[in-house]
């Protein structure tokens, strides 16, 4: 059940995440839910210990899903410059 709720949290980041960053025309639900699931990975390591927020893992809240999607937006910037 979890997995599920990971996966629906993950794609409605990545969807928000892409918004911003201008990228949704290009990536379809599958990329969305990637970069979600990504975005949560690089917000649990290493900006989470920074803002002294809990991860996704720990319980699914709005400082929880902010943090995910300041990763999901790093990861997507970080994408976006290696395109170039």
């Amino acid at each position: 059940m979890n997995l599920i709720i990971y996966l629906i949290a993950g794609a409605i980041v990545g969807y928000v995440a892409s918004r911003i960053m201008h990228t949704n025309s290009q990536q379809g639900l599958v990329l969305d839910i990637v970069v979600g699931v990504i975005g949560a990975f690089i917000a649990g390591y290493f900006i989470s210990p920074l803002l002294g927020v809990g991860t996704i893992n720990d319980a699914i809240t709005l400082q929880t899903m902010l943090v995910t999607l300041i990763g999901s937006v790093a990861l997507l910037w970080i994408v976006k410059m290696v395109r170039r």
